[in-house]
């Protein structure tokens, strides 16, 4: 069931919650607690950090105390791009880093930028996700940086083009723009696919970049787009194609999880899949939430009907191959991607 309860009032219930140190009593007095530092680089109120905390509240409850969750916010510790890293050398114990920080350790983590995931559903993303291609990610993360996939994926949200002086009634209205994108040769290839010109600008230097007149264009989220109130830099359009979907990776350290028991390991275990619906679902809600205020302010969108996101999806299909090598995914998960979620049409 999707729960209805505002982004404000989540997050306000979730800081109002005592579970961040010893609030819970102890099933043994002589025990001590097990540590488990998450590292996240998104603010408090961010959804994304507003999940976490609930499922560590319910952890350390349902642990009787036996569990000490500590997140730690904003880049504290480290930024995602570092977490990999930090979880090999023991630093932190779990994190939930976005897909796309960590393809430098597993570019196969980059497979949502295939052609033959774009535009499609969430379901369609989501049987990728736990097909083989989501299987052979987490064997590569379990080999590489010692550390275990918790359970599935948690969405962030579709990845659209956002505008400033030019109207976007069409994708050929994209010939010529220099569009921003969060890095990655994925993004770039869509780009120049479309007729734009790569830039990649840091996420903080992009609203300063916009009114200065940059970079014409975006790739982002509509939540992403009005947690930053980019109305505010000149955004005017968008094209809401779900060109591919962020998604975030809850990831524990195999030197920490081998030393849980069984019955604690199966708490985490449980825990998230009873909730990871419940996670998806507001962070869909936020997206939705983000349009309307969106338009609130101005920004004038333009949906392409179903047939014209399948046929373009077709003719990207003709570069898969050479993109795939490009981004140097494995011809496997290639395969197993294609497998699960059918063919281009």
């Amino acid at each position: 069931m999707i729960n209805r309860m505002s982004r404000r009032r989540f997050a306000a219930g979730i800081a109002a919650a005592p579970w961040v140190v010893g609030t819970s009593p102890r099933a043994n007095a002589g025990e001590e607690p097990f540590r488990l530092r998450c590292s996240l680089d998104t603010a408090p109120t961010h959804l994304r950090n507003v999940s976490i905390s609930d499922y560590f509240n319910k952890l350390e409850t349902g642990s009787n105390g036996r569990m000490r969750p500590q997140l730690f916010q904003s880049g504290q510790l480290f930024p995602d791009l570092r977490v990999g890293k930090a979880l090999l050398e023991g630093q932190i114990e779990m994190a939930a880093p976005g897909h796309w920080t960590l393809t430098g350790l597993i570019p196969d983590a980059d497979f949502f930028q295939l052609p033959v995931l774009y535009g499609r559903s969430l379901e369609a993303v989501h049987k990728a996700m736990e097909g083989g291609a989501g299987q052979l990610v987490a064997a590569q993360i379990k080999q590489r940086l010692r550390a275990r996939v918790l359970g599935p994926w948690l969405d962030l949200g579709f990845q659209n083009w956002y505008s400033t002086n030019k109207p976007l009634t069409a994708f050929d209205d994209l010939k010529g723009l220099k569009i921003r994108n969060p890095g990655g040769a994925g993004n770039a290839w869509r780009t120049r696919f479309m007729g734009g010109i790569p830039n990649t600008t840091a996420w903080p230097q992009v609203p300063l970049a916009l009114s200065q007149g940059t970079f014409d264009a975006l790739i982002t989220s509509n939540e992403s787009l009005a947690s930053a109130k980019l109305w505010e830099a000149g955004i005017k359009y968008a094209i809401e194609d779900h060109q591919f979907v962020g998604e975030y990776i809850p990831i524990v350290s195999l030197g920490f999880w081998n030393r849980l028991p069984a019955d604690l390991q199966a708490l985490m275990t449980n825990l998230w899949n009873e909730n990871i619906a419940t996670y998806r679902a507001n962070m869909a809600a936020a997206q939705a939430q983000a349009r309307k205020l969106l338009e609130s302010h101005g920004i004038k969108f333009f949906d392409p009907p179903p047939q014209e996101i399948a046929e373009l999806r077709k003719r990207m299909m003709a570069e898969q191959d050479q993109l795939a090598k490009n981004i140097k995914l494995s011809p496997d998960l290639v395969k197993m991607v294609t497998a699960d979620v059918g063919d281009a049409s």
